[in-house]
């Protein structure tokens, strides 16, 4: 018999005979004709606090001519990341995120759209290091042409150690689930068949988007909180339960 459960869900009850188990599962080592086996999909989390903010800033200008919007954009985005290396951000912390340069349309009823004008878009990605001068930096941007700054996505460094305790967290409920199981049948868990891992976050996921536009003066400072984010393993565990 075959018993599958996940910790988000109502569980899920299949009969099937061992042996027919035992033949199409690779690796699953024949169990006697009384036991049953119990998969249980569990989710294990840790909690960490970011210590990476990455945040998207840009120039969009726009002129009468692609060139003179696309020479503008270089002079002012040159500025922008002249501005960045003075802050101290690496190199390999900056990488060009998008370049665009479209035309300007005006309509009119019945007519065909006019050009007016063109508009050029550059960005960069920034990875902040340390999460607490990031507000001052992006002031620092704002005052040196940046006009469209999206962010920021927190994420956590080195997520290695942290994942590793999900995972022992994961195995920890499962044990606990299937250990409820064999009560409610009038079994026990005799023991772990096998365990895969169906996947990992690392806690990287971006966060809402805030758009910042160019100002002569920042009226108060940015602040950027890295708040909490939760790193989580799921995995597939199979019992044997008699």
């Amino acid at each position: 018999m075959i018993l599958r459960a996940a910790l988000s869900a109502l569980p899920l009850l299949a009969a099937l005979p061992v042996a027919a188990m035992a033949q199409t599962a690779t690796g699953i080592t024949p169990l006697p004709a009384d036991a049953t086996l119990l998969e249980v999909t569990a989710t294990g989390r840790v909690t960490r606090t970011p210590d990476i903010a990455t945040i998207r800033a840009g120039v969009v200008t726009q002129a009468k001519t692609a060139a003179a919007a696309v020479s503008e954009n270089a002079s002012r985005m040159a500025k922008v990341v002249a501005a960045l290396k003075s802050a101290g951000v690496a190199d390999r912390d900056l990488s060009t995120a998008a370049v665009n340069l479209s035309p300007q349309y005006r309509y009119a009823e019945n007519q065909p759209p006019v050009v007016t004008g063109y508009q050029a878009t550059n960005s960069v990605s920034v990875k902040f290091r340390d999460i607490g001068r990031s507000g001052r930096i992006l002031d620092t941007l704002v005052t040196e042409g940046a006009n469209q700054i999206d962010g920021p996505s927190m994420s956590v460094d080195k997520p290695e150690a942290a994942l590793d305790e999900a995972r022992t967290d994961a195995i920890t409920r499962a044990k606990a689930r299937a250990e409820l199981y064999a009560r409610a049948a009038g079994l026990r868990v005799e023991r772990i068949v096998s365990i895969s891992e169906n996947g990992e976050d690392a806690g990287g996921g971006p966060r809402p988007p805030v758009m910042y536009m160019a100002r002569a003066k920042a009226e108060s400072d940015t602040i950027v909180l890295p708040g909490e984010t939760d790193l989580s393993v799921t995995l597939a565990v199979r019992f044997a339960l008699r």
